[in-house]
């Protein structure tokens, strides 16, 4: 463990190993300081900024934050490095890897260049040089990386954004789910994934939800795959007994404890991806895990500990969590960035923050990232927070987002973005739905002549016909 030192106004300033030089170096978030490992001033997070931008990145390498011999996502993170693709950065030092990847927004091969570099860069050293960075520098690399993964329809295409139509309800009543899937699909939501949060995870209830889901998305030849949240071993089963499922999902987080609170190694994780793919249902690809993170995840399940029991910082944890995501090859992963509450990410200003850094670290290690932007109603944040958020991350080429009726998921208790922020962010910025949602809009003259959803019209018959039929 190297000490590492700082001279800043006079002081010296002095971290005992990465573990806390990164968590000193992190932006202010409730959710260190209730952990007890946040800089205790603006001075030291400063000094703790310098001293970590002289860090070598081979270091990571060799100096874990979670004991190898004990934590397993240490070893996938270790043991699954691949020294070629690390080549190109592998003499540099975090503030090196912060001057490269600016570099590359302007080169003519910078997307390809940072594109290569995932399966070379592990989750600390990406969480480091993200705390390097302006919220303008993370979006700016964060467009970079051409990260696709597909199932009926394809992710993370440039100029695309994609959204998870979410129907949740608080009884599972199918008549409810189904009048929100209407809404979602009349105003181009769900290419990502049509996928409900179910209020009981009785397997019985999953497989009349999933069923549902399947009749409504093959009746109307809806391009998209669906999902019910359930646990991994439910899925699993549901699958074995002939039950219609195209995605497995899972919540997973950075560590090994962690994870065992889920319920879930990467073992299982991978009998999951397997048992998904012994379907066949993909149409044009075979990516299909679909998994969730959230910054604080661990901490709240008193699993944040890393070499010698000291708490590491929440963010340096949520980007292993993609080391554990990476490792099943999934379609969509997204971080639920303010819904865990206050305690871990207090205010607007450090869940617009957090959501920034998630997607720019999942991009950049390869995944196909998308942010559920969202805050729960005791936490300093309004809906104008989640406009900044939903707009810089657009702007910053976010696979997909997630969007609930009315922006209120009534089931789970806490507001996220409505199908019309979607819209919104779609016509300002010109994305698009994805290619093969795209299609089938336009097949059912739901598009207008510029490409976006056109409002629903009375007298018009075609779009009609699909409220009509529901």
């Amino acid at each position: 463990m190297t000490v590492r030192r700082h001279s800043f106004a006079g002081t010296t300033h002095v971290f005992d190993g990465l573990i806390e030089l990164l968590a000193k170096a992190s932006p202010a978030r409730s959710g260190d300081q209730l952990a007890g490992c946040a800089a205790e001033s603006d001075a030291e997070r400063a000094a703790a900024r310098h001293a970590l931008a002289n860090v070598p990145l081979a270091d990571f390498l060799t100096e874990v934050v979670v004991d190898y011999d004990s934590d397993e996502v240490t070893r996938l993170i270790i043991d699954g490095h691949d020294a070629s693709a690390f080549a190109p950065v592998a003499s540099l030092t975090v503030g090196g890897l912060r001057d490269w990847l600016l570099q590359q927004v302007i080169e003519p091969g910078g997307a390809a260049a940072v594109t290569a570099l995932a399966p070379g860069l592990t989750p600390e050293m990406v969480a480091a040089v993200s705390k390097l960075m302006r919220n303008q520098d993370l979006v700016a690399v964060a467009r970079l990386p051409r990260v696709t993964a597909a199932f009926r329809s394809t992710i993370g295409l440039p100029g695309r954004l994609a959204s998870r139509l979410q129907p949740n309800h608080p009884t599972d009543d199918a008549q409810g789910v189904a009048a929100a899937i209407l809404d979602g699909l009349l105003l181009g939501s769900g290419d990502a994934v049509i996928g409900i949060n179910p209020a009981t995870d009785s397997p019985r209830a999953v497989g009349d939800l999933l069923k549902l889901l399947d009749d409504v998305r093959s009746r109307y030849a809806i391009p998209t795959q669906s999902c019910v949240l359930t646990h991994v071993t439910t899925t699993i089963d549901l699958i074995a007994k002939g039950v219609p499922v195209d995605l497995v999902f899972q919540s997973v987080a950075g560590t090994e404890a962690a994870n065992r609170g889920f319920g879930v190694d990467v073992a299982l994780l991978r009998e999951g991806m397997e048992a998904g793919r012994s379907l066949n249902r993909g149409t044009v690809g075979d990516n299909v895990m679909y998994l969730e993170t959230g910054q604080g995840s661990a901490l709240s399940a008193d699993a944040h500990r890393g070499v010698g029991g000291r708490p590491v910082d929440q963010q340096t944890l949520e980007v292993r969590a993609y080391a554990v995501a990476r490792a099943v090859e999934p379609l969509l992963v997204n971080t639920v960035v303010g819904f865990i509450g206050p305690e871990y990410l207090y205010d607007g200003k450090q869940i617009v923050r957090a959501g920034l850094e998630d997607n720019f670290c999942g991009k950049l290690m390869g995944l196909p990232m998308g942010v559920d932007v969202c805050y729960t109603n005791h936490a300093e944040a309004d809906a104008d927070d989640m406009d900044v958020l939903l707009t810089m991350l657009a702007a910053a080429g976010t696979a997909f987002v997630i969007a609930v009726p009315g922006a209120d998921d009534v089931m789970l208790g806490y507001q996220s973005l409505s199908f019309h922020d979607l819209l919104y962010a779609r016509r300002t910025l010109g994305l698009r739905p994805a290619p093969e949602f795209e299609a089938w809009l336009a097949g059912r003259n739901m598009l207008g002549t510029d490409g976006l959803i056109r409002p629903l019209d009375a007298s018009d018959s075609s779009l009609l016909a699909l409220a009509a039929t529901a």
